[in-house]
């Protein structure tokens, strides 16, 4: 299936889906230093443009057919991180977002956002596009660290399918879902000689030391060192601060499950960024993964959803 991505970022999804098996054609981004590390680890065309305009992002996207589009549009709107106002400007790239998707009219879709992105009515307005050009839609919240990412990260997945029954895909993503969430530890085994490390809270009320034995708290687009005057929290899992320091640029990446090969660019202020805007690549993977295994299953003449009686209308949060 031929897949393109928009608000690609340096291609944390592009990443994942190649992984599962896709053949990603695309990327479309408007920030130009994430544009400039995607074309530096992928082999196809990536364009820097202005989806906001939805006129101008169909015409450059014209000579591209695509079986699939796949995309995160901008959360910060909606993210906890930030005011939380949809009607600030960015949260109108869900709907943008949306109304390429139907114009393109590809068999499939994939959007991805921050679990908040529920409360808002710029999701209500996307999902009704959707609708009116015949996309069954299936939606969850997951936590990356039960799809193969040592990250506690949730995020809101909406998949959807021409000519779907509504909540079609949740059989083959509860089915791939781990059992239990994978840790810092399990993932990087001993490389990372630690046992504790910092990541600086949104507020000293919460910690900021965790353990490897256990997932990483999100990871956000800063990376602060440990204040001059940062006391114990009642929920560190240290007494003492000896030997304790914040991630590496590298390391959080690779948390985000981008390869130790990934050749990242820019000043280190826009590179933490970038980290922390991508979709996990093991998260895209998992989704990716989860898509060919419904389709496996209808090539093979099979609905699960027949077989067990799935109430169409049911959607998931994990």
């Amino acid at each position: 299936m031929k897949v393109v991505d928009l608000f690609c970022g340096c291609g944390g999804m592009s990443l994942g889906f190649e992984n599962a098996g896709f053949d990603v054609i695309l990327g479309v981004d408007n920030w130009g230093r994430a544009i400039d590390v995607y074309r530096s680890n992928f082999g196809h065309p990536a364009l820097e443009l202005d989806l906001s305009n939805v006129e101008l992002a169909l015409n450059a996207l014209a000579e591209y057919d695509a079986d699939m589009i796949i995309g995160g549009p901008p959360c910060q709107d909606f993210s906890s991180a930030g005011k939380r106002d949809e009607n600030n400007g960015r949260g109108d790239l869900t709907v943008s977002y949306a109304k390429i998707v139907s114009a393109k009219s590809p068999e499939w879709f994939v959007m991805e956002n921050v679990d908040r992105i529920l409360k808002t009515e710029k999701l209500k307005d996307a999902k009704k596009i959707f609708k009116n050009a015949g996309y069954g839609l299936s939606e969850y919240v997951l936590d990356a660290s039960l799809c193969g990412v040592p990250q506690k990260r949730k995020r809101y997945v909406l998949v959807g399918k021409k000519g779907a029954s509504n909540g079609f895909m949740l059989p083959y993503i509860e089915g791939k879902l781990s059992s239990k969430p994978m840790t810092v530890a399990e993932y990087f085994g001993n490389s990372l000689g630690i046992q504790y490390y910092y990541r600086h809270p949104r507020s000293y009320v919460r910690r900021g030391i965790f353990s490897v034995n256990e997932p990483s708290p999100t990871i956000r687009g800063v990376n602060r060192p440990i204040p001059a005057g940062y006391k114990i929290h009642k929920g560190d899992p240290v007494k003492s601060l000896d030997g304790i320091r914040p991630l590496t640029t590298e390391e959080r990446w690779r948390i985000q499950t981008f390869p130790e090969n990934f050749k990242f660019s820019g000043t280190k202020t826009e590179i933490e960024q970038m980290i922390g805007n991508a979709v996990p690549v093991n998260l895209g993977t998992f989704i990716g993964a989860s898509i060919l295994s419904y389709l496996n299953d209808i090539g093979k003449g099979f609905s699960f959803q027949n077989a067990i009686g799935f109430d169409e209308g049911e959607n998931i949060v994990l």
